[in-house]
């Protein structure tokens, strides 16, 4: 029994431990070198685009900017249905085909002729709840000429769906919106590898154009360097873009706060050329 309790007061001592080192941003595994933290956020720094930035969706949580560039875009693919769809509507609206995916819901809460959904999450596997995001584009739309657009807010789950996603299909998006999370744990360096292989990734066919701070995140700072815990970044694929110079005003005007009651958060400075 004595050994059972000494047990447990370990696990205990060990949990309050990290929670603790966790609170003051300091991590039990090896910390990310400043330097490498660096050199990521120069690569994701926005850069303008030679199409204005256009607001999809409502003025709060669910409306993203991406750039005016959509004609010829045959479909939007979304992962991640939330109780919004104003994004999707939105882009119905402008004959674009919606596919829509989620096994946490029964349904969108809004209809539309254009809406295609499937009870099923998207992630790194396929299972009858399920499925990769290669798999899901190329059995809706087959015909690997046709220009796309993507939206995914899925909590977390992006990081396996792109490190498992083929470059043939990351190419396939002329646009694509993603809401990044956890990356307060930038510092993290186990973290960090997953996350900076991931936007390299997406950096080799697309450049970042926007990133908007999620205002229900929390906010940290190390080193320095200020992170919002949760933010939406647009990517637009480099054969759009003719001439890269950066963007280095942000709030965006058609930026809008996910919740309007609680308190604005800028893009923090280190996150764009300044």
């Amino acid at each position: 029994m004595k050994k059972k309790l000494r047990s447990l007061e370990r696990i205990i001592k060990f949990y309050l431990i990290e929670n603790n080192l966790a609170k003051r941003k300091k991590f039990l595994t090896k910390m990310t070198p400043i330097n490498e933290v660096k050199q990521l956020l120069e690569l994701l720094y926005p850069i303008k685009c030679q199409k204005d930035l256009i607001r999809l969706g409502p003025e709060s949580d669910g409306g993203y900017l991406v750039p005016d560039d959509l004609d010829g875009i045959e479909a939007c693919f979304s992962p991640g249905v939330s109780s919004v769809s104003g994004f999707e509507k939105d882009c119905a609206n402008r004959n674009i085909k919606v596919f829509l995916a989620d096994a946490s819901v029964d349904a969108p809460t809004e209809t539309d002729d254009l809406f295609d959904f499937i009870p099923v999450f998207i992630g790194s596997t396929n299972s009858d709840n399920y499925s990769t995001l290669d798999k899901w584009v190329n059995y809706k739309m087959p015909v690997t000429s046709k220009e796309l657009l993507l939206q995914m807010d899925i909590e977390r789950s992006e990081y396996e769906v792109f490190h498992s996603l083929s470059e043939k299909t990351i190419n396939r998006f002329r646009i694509m919106v993603i809401e990044f999370h956890d990356l307060d744990e930038i510092w993290n360096y186990p973290f960090f590898r997953i996350m900076s292989r991931v936007f390299k990734k997406i950096l080799q066919t697309h450049y970042c154009v926007h990133i908007h701070p999620n205002n229900i995140a929390n906010k940290s700072k190390l080193n320095g360097i200020e992170t919002v815990q949760a933010m939406e970044f647009t990517f637009y694929r480099k054969d759009r873009v003719s001439n890269v110079q950066y963007q280095s005003s942000f709030p965006h005007k058609l930026d809008r706060n996910n919740a309007p009651k609680e308190l604005a958060i800028n893009l923090p400075i280190s996150w764009y050329k300044n």
